[in-house]
């Protein structure tokens, strides 16, 4: 997605990240200060090492800007606990039997859950659709740089800024509750290093897709909430889906929203999963909304230019 069509310009600094509406378990981006901007590489370099210094180049730009705000980092990891919550609830509820899983499978399940999310959180709607409200695609477009890096790179190198956080909080509650403790094996955590970066790849995506809707109404980000209320019950974030009934757990394996949690959780603590329809039906899904997303992105260009922007 990098064109050689305009002259070199250098990357502008990323504009303010907004914050998602108070209803969602989303936590916000944080709202960075403005840099000096990076400059682009030179252009007699080869087109492999073009892309490599640019993609350094915008890791390490939005690395330093999630920095700043270390304290706000902190406390958007703290708003994403909802499934420490939820793993009291149905660690109780496991007691009476039933379920199919332990109390210590359910409280593995949803301290898996909790790092799982860590990874897949995205914004990405609120930042595009305030971009086209107020004009300021129009300079993204000068660049020789696809926008949609931009907000790929600053939601990766948000991921490394939260990380430490995250494992501190993993750390306390494995102290306080030692009998949860488990090693992964070497195989289940490079499969599950796998699925949460497919996770996070559809999650952008998806929506990332809804977000070009912005060219043509106002509040894109409804499409996100209306999605989000499938997300939040069928993706396992609120319970894992072997405790759903039989034929609605084989439905709903074949929609995107298992993959965003439940299957790299179960994989991350050893329940069974079907590797390959999970692998296979992600990836399915990331292409779908990539297809969907570049014949939007077209197609509201032209939108956008017909407006006079």
């Amino acid at each position: 997605m990098i064109h050689n069509t305009y002259p070199p310009l250098t990357l502008s600094p990323p504009h303010p990240l907004t914050h998602p509406p108070s209803h969602s378990s989303t936590p916000s981006p944080p709202h960075p200060s403005t840099p000096s901007p990076p400059t682009h590489p030179p252009p007699h370099l080869p087109l492999m090492n073009r892309v490599l210094h640019i993609a350094k180049t915008l890791l390490l730009t939005y690395y330093a800007y999630m920095l700043e705000y270390r304290a706000e980092l902190f406390f958007w990891v703290l708003s994403g606990s909802l499934p420490i919550i939820l793993m009291g609830v149905w660690t109780e509820a496991a007691k009476g039997g039933g379920f199919g899983l332990s109390p210590l499978d359910f409280t593995r399940y949803f301290i898996a859950v909790f790092f799982v999310r860590q990874f897949t959180i995205v914004w990405v709607i609120w930042e595009f659709e305030r971009e086209i409200v107020e004009g300021k695609l129009s300079f993204r477009l000068l660049q020789p740089l696809d926008p949609g890096w931009h907000h790929f790179a600053s939601h990766v190198a948000e991921r490394f800024a939260r990380l430490p956080f995250a494992a501190i909080l993993m750390a306390l509650f494995f102290l306080l509750y030692p009998q949860a403790v488990w090693i992964p094996s070497l195989s289940n955590s490079l499969l599950c290093l796998v699925a949460v970066t497919l996770a996070f790849t559809l999650r952008f995506v998806s929506q990332y897709t809804f977000a070009m809707m912005a060219f043509w109404i106002e509040r894109a980000n409804a499409i996100e909430s209306f999605w989000f209320l499938f997300y939040l019950f069928l993706s396992g974030l609120i319970a894992p889906l072997e405790v759903f009934p039989p034929i609605v757990r084989q439905v709903v394996l074949w929609t995107p929203f298992p993959y965003l949690i439940n299957f790299p959780a179960s994989i991350l603590v050893g329940l069974p999963v079907n590797l390959s329809q999970g692998f296979l039906v992600t990836l399915s899904w990331i292409g779908l909304f990539f297809v969907a997303n570049r014949w939007l992105w077209r197609k509201g260009l032209r939108q956008y230019s017909g407006m006079g922007a």
